[in-house]
């Protein structure tokens, strides 16, 4: 799998498409969420502390590659953070992912991957620094994130595997067009053409990513 890993800006690859890749599933949501199209009326809406009053302006690419360039996580940390995103969205179908949403739950899946993955990792006024909220704010964001995910964060070798596997295969692929279910479920990890071919139905659409 190193070759996922090497990109000419010493950036890795993975790291460029997960932040193009969210950037998709997040002009894909606006439209669903944000702005009631699909039948999905904004009314229906959970605001979280995740949510933000204005859309960032910062770009998802630009916000990812400043976490990796500051936070000096490990590689694995990113995909782990993939996984607890997946999760999240599982659990917590009414947050989704959006202009709104994406920058505050990039943020806090990397926090809470380093911490779970490093042996050493920045805590949480750093992520906060770099993340450009208030220290108070990411301790609640990791609190809620937390309770999001039933604090099941321990990820197997091979769940991390099917999903390399997974994102290898999609990152070759470069998402002709951003499915609304892109993730690999670490339930079922050969069910990934059911989970996309289900993308048409209203209550499967308000996964996140």
């Amino acid at each position: 799998m190193a070759e996922m890993w090497r990109s000419p800006q010493m950036v890795p690859r993975f790291v460029g498409f997960l932040s193009s890749f969210l950037q998709r599933v997040a002009e894909t949501n606006d439209a669903l969420w944000i702005h009631g199209g699909g039948g999905v009326p904004p009314c229906h809406h959970k605001v979280t502390v995740f949510h933000g009053l204005s859309k960032p302006g910062i770009t998802v690419a630009s916000y990812l590659e400043r976490i990796f360039t500051y936070a000096n996580c490990s590689p694995s940390c990113y995909v782990v953070a993939y996984i607890y995103l997946d999760r999240f969205s599982r659990r917590q179908p009414l947050v989704a992912v959006t202009s709104l949403t994406v920058h505050r739950l990039l943020i806090t899946s990397v926090m809470v991957a380093a911490k779970f993955m490093d042996d050493v990792c920045y805590n949480n006024a750093f992520f906060a620094k770099v993340g450009g909220v208030s220290t108070l704010e990411m301790n609640f964001l990791e609190r809620d994130f937390l309770f999001g995910l039933g604090f099941r964060l321990n990820v197997t070798p091979s769940v991390f595997g099917s999903y390399c596997a997974h994102l290898k295969r999609e990152m070759l692929l470069e998402f002709p067009s951003p499915p609304l279910h892109c993730f690999l479920s670490d339930e079922e990890p050969s069910s990934a053409s059911a989970v996309a071919s289900a993308a048409g139905h209203q209550h499967q659409t308000q996964l996140a990513v």
